[in-house]
């Protein structure tokens, strides 16, 4: 008895010790997210299969997935994934974004008449390779053609490639040249030769981006010539020009490629294509007035009415048409099928859907549907949040695609002497202050353009805004434009005798017309 009490009291101590550790770890385990998100014991959570790794494991080895499945949504998979993409595409860029010199005429000490003068010759020049499909290296679309291409090429495949190379030819003022690539053509080469290479995209030690890989022909194309790929340094090592432009919207750090914008709702877009076609076919069944034939004899065929049906390709095929009559034979008898259609909670169902799917592409499912139902404060708050993140990603397309184009091809205007910049290849101060631009694409719209236009107008009044921006904004138009045209036109009437000081004057004709209206 002594030696079974003298074990359990040189045990005792190292079993407390175990059970304080024990509850020292789960103390540690079971706190913070530990008892929500985190959590591994609720039943909520058990069944949870997750898994993530590095910005290239969760993106660039699904991307070709997903831009296949995005396109096939696109193409015909879902007619709401073709209206999403579409309605983002010409929100964002709609006939183009036009450009707007702003140069630092006080920096550069250039009066304002000078710069006026200066901006007018920019634009002219600009407008004479823009509105040309010569700015195309294919020779297929002008400037504002090419604006479009690439946002929606984005928005499908998380990512466009611009090179821009300077192509001669006769008869053109201008060689900077534009070239799209779709995003499938940057891809690895067979033999990366030690280097860092992923997606197509070659990283430094710095995880910079130093160069891009791509493929003379499109991965998923039925080409039989051979694959060639060919690297192009991001940047030039002389000039520090930039050669290739990458059009994509970062989720994560250290992301070399970019995302479809129907990656996060692609399962909801095609099961709700699914449903909507069996919606479809089955509301066509229904107008068709279909029955079912019920045999007491395995062996007995149809009634003899229904050889004229049958389709002479497929001896099993038997089909009714609009208001057929058929005749049975002995035995047979008919049974109605009512598929009970249309669904009255089609419409209800579908709309729930369309609402989650529309807050995760940010465009409110008013606009997803174009069908404003709600009062004007509803629909315009909709119309608003919608355009947050319609000016955000032309924001982006004026930065990362129009502004480094615009800054290619000015560059080339001034070593050709079109344009007259001093000091623009000495100190990049003045550089800077030459290319400074702004991009403005058409207007939002309005549902009641007479409240617009008035808070348009005391935002000017109140030095809140400016008419130029205003006129933008509002109409997409040109201030200045309008202005010399307006000041023409006031001319014009004024000189006819249409105007007087303080009001407006009717001609002899005019006053004939309204004194027979009188009568």
């Amino acid at each position: 008895m002594k030696i079974l009490e003298r074990m359990i009291a040189s045990v005792a101590p190292k079993v407390a010790l175990s059970r304080a550790v024990a509850k020292k770890k789960l103390d540690v385990l079971n706190s913070g997210y530990s008892h929500h998100g985190a959590s591994t014991s609720k039943k909520s959570m058990i069944g949870w299969n997750f898994g993530g790794g590095g910005p290239d494991e969760d993106i660039v080895l699904n991307l070709s997935t997903l831009r296949q499945r995005s396109r096939d949504l696109y193409m015909g998979g879902a007619a709401l994934a073709t209206g999403a993409i579409k309605t983002a595409r010409t929100n964002i860029i709609g006939t183009g974004l036009k450009l707007k010199p702003a140069i630092d005429a006080e920096f550069l000490g250039l009066s304002p008449d000078e710069a006026a003068d200066l901006k007018r010759i920019v634009e002219r020049e600009f407008l004479l390779w823009a509105e040309s499909v010569e700015c195309d290296a294919s020779r297929r679309d002008n400037f504002y053609e090419l604006q479009q291409l690439a946002c929606l090429s984005q928005l499908m495949s998380g990512d466009c490639l611009v090179l821009l190379p300077m192509v001669k030819r006769a008869g053109n003022t201008y060689d900077t040249r534009i070239r799209l690539i779709e995003a499938d053509r940057c891809c690895d080469p067979p033999n990366k030769n030690g280097k860092d290479i992923l997606g197509g995209v070659e990283v430094d030690e710095y995880n910079g981006v130093s160069a891009y890989w791509f493929v003379n022909q499109h991965p998923l194309g039925k080409q039989d010539k051979k694959k060639e790929w060919v690297r192009v340094e991001a940047f030039g090592k002389q000039t520090g020009r930039r050669n290739v432009l990458h059009l994509m919207e970062s989720e994560r750090p250290e992301q070399r490629r970019g995302v479809p914008i129907l990656a996060p709702v692609i399962e909801s877009l095609k099961q709700l294509g699914r449903y909507t076609e069996a919606e479809l076919m089955a509301a066509v069944v229904s107008g068709m007035f279909t029955v079912f034939i019920e045999s007491e004899t395995s062996d007995q065929p149809l009634g003899v009415m229904m050889d004229q049906e049958i389709d002479q390709g497929d001896p099993n095929s038997y089909e009714l048409g609009n208001g057929a009559i058929v005749g049975l034979s002995p035995g047979e008898k008919i049974s109605m099928a009512n598929p009970g259609r249309p669904n009255t909670a089609f419409d209800g169902f579908v709309t729930s859907i369309l609402r989650q799917v529309g807050a995760a592409l940010e465009i409110p499912y008013e606009l997803l549907v174009k069908n404003f139902t709600s009062s004007y404060s509803a629909s315009r708050a909709a119309l608003l949040e919608a355009w947050k993140m319609f000016r955000m990603r032309r924001s982006w397309v004026a930065s990362d695609f129009c502004q480094p184009v615009y800054e290619e091809w000015f560059i080339e205007a001034v070593a050709k002497g079109r344009i007259p910049a001093p000091g623009f290849f000495d100190d990049p101060l003045y550089r800077k202050a030459y290319l400074k631009a702004e991009w403005h694409g058409p207007s939002a719209g309005q549902l009641d353009p007479l409240k617009e236009a008035t808070a348009a107008k005391m935002r000017v009044e109140e030095g809140f805004s400016t008419r130029e921006r205003e006129t933008a904004e509002l109409t997409g138009g040109d201030f200045e434009m309008n202005h010399r045209q307006r000041v023409r036109e006031e001319t014009m009437r004024r000189e006819g005798g249409l105007l007087i000081e303080g009001g407006e004057k009717t001609n002899d004709n005019q006053q004939q017309l309204l004194d027979d209206d009188n009568k």
